[in-house]
């Protein structure tokens, strides 16, 4: 795969020296890469997360599905009514949103549902989980005149409490992996060691390292999804990433969730797609300002670092925490099951009428990067649930029927 090769390396060099004094610290002189890709994201002061910077939308790095304007949350705010509808309207409902960016959707979604379904609005209760101090704050000034939404840790949500849905977009994406890497038909993991500066002026430079398995976690990640890597398509060099955050996660929000739905939406594949032998390099990708490039050692705590997301995984790990797999489709299917078609075709017979030419070509626009095969709209939607009545379970979402 060609990629874009950043000119410079632009790397926050106290994360770089931080980074270091890990790995100097560690019995082997090297760590995981997800220990790493942790540090590089989400340090407290240094990760890229953390930072100043604006990371999301045109002006940062990369820009979600809700910043190509008000469309995707709103239709998705259809899926959030139809759900409290289906659990037989319950007096409270909680909307939490895990990893809410710079608060865009859920700005969206609750304009939206306190003009269409007010009665929904009055019981709603939207909790955001964020763990970087920069989002969180501006999602505090963009939602601050909005009663429901309050902002808590995991740590504060007592297990078996939730009535509602859980909700992410690009999230998982974005926590650590492990990599490992076939040598002689055996499963290896690489790991981050450094190389020493040779003067103060010099920075640290970041090096891979093969060795063993760092915890037998993996060898049961692939049990969990049913890949083989003895089998003789995958030769010696194939490399790829082993996600165990991601199922630490699912254990959390099923933890957490009383009755009711978690909806991740997120770039990924179903694990034979994930681990396809023609993929030998693996999915992990870098972005920086709209870039992107395969180097995750440079432009250290000032580029995104991500993974595809391996959808099986979770499915499975949700089953054995007493989630059931309602629904798995693409974002433009679903999408365009709760509406987003009826836009499309009200936008072009009505709209052209009224809007100027430049904000109905900026809509149309809008309304199709977020449904476009290539993009966005080839993005996973996975729907699991818990604690649903028999009858209940038989009612089909609206964002998972095919459209006419």
């Amino acid at each position: 795969m060609k990629v874009q090769q950043p000119d410079i390396n632009d790397s926050n060099l106290e994360l770089c020296n931080l980074i270091g004094e890990k790995i100097a610290a560690s019995p082997q002189q090297r760590i995981t890469f997800a220990e790493y890709m942790d540090l590089a994201l989400y340090h407290p002061q240094h990760g890229y997360y953390n930072s100043d910077r604006p990371s999301i939308g045109k002006q940062g790095d990369f820009i979600t599905s809700s910043h190509w304007g008000a469309d995707f949350a709103e239709v998705l705010a259809e899926q959030f009514v139809e759900m409290w509808e289906l659990l037989d309207r319950p007096f409270n409902f909680a909307i939490v949103e895990m990893g809410a960016g710079r608060g865009n959707c859920a700005e969206n979604v609750l304009q939206y549902l306190q003009r269409q379904y007010p009665d929904f609005f009055q019981i709603l209760e939207y909790i955001i989980i964020e763990v970087s101090p920069g989002l969180q704050a501006e999602q505090r000034q963009i939602l601050a005149d909005i009663k429901c939404v309050k902002w808590c840790n995991w740590n504060e949500i007592v297990n078996n409490s939730i009535v509602g849905c859980f909700f992410s977009n690009e999230l998982v994406d974005a926590l650590p992996v492990h990599q490992f890497i076939l040598e002689e038909g055996q499963v290896r993991e690489i790991y981050v060691a450094a190389e020493t500066p040779k003067n103060e002026q010099e920075q640290i430079k970041f090096v891979e390292v093969v060795g063993e398995v760092s915890t037998p976690k993996i060898a049961e990640y692939f049990d969990l999804v049913g890949l083989d890597l003895s089998a003789s398509v995958y030769g010696d060099g194939y490399r790829s990433e082993v996600n165990l955050a991601a199922l630490d996660w699912m254990s959390t929000v099923a933890q957490k969730l009383q009755r009711g739905y978690l909806l991740t939406i997120d770039y990924g594949y179903p694990a034979h797609r994930y681990y396809n032998p023609r993929r030998r390099e693996g999915t992990l990708q870098c972005y920086s300002l709209h870039r992107y490039h395969n180097n995750p050692y440079i432009n250290v705590g000032r580029q995104d670092l991500t993974a595809h997301v391996n959808f099986t995984a979770l499915e499975r790990q949700g089953e054995l925490c007493g989630l059931d797999v309602v629904g798995f489709t693409q974002q433009a299917l679903f999408l365009m099951g709760l509406g987003l078609g009826d836009r499309l075709a009200s936008l072009s017979t009505n709209d052209a009428e009224v809007l100027d030419v430049t904000t109905f070509l900026r809509r149309r626009e809008a309304l199709h990067q977020l449904i476009d095969p290539m993009g966005l709209g080839g993005f996973g939607v996975l729907v699991q649930s818990k604690g649903l009545r028999e009858e209940e379970k038989g009612r089909i979402l609206k964002g998972l029927m095919v459209p006419d």
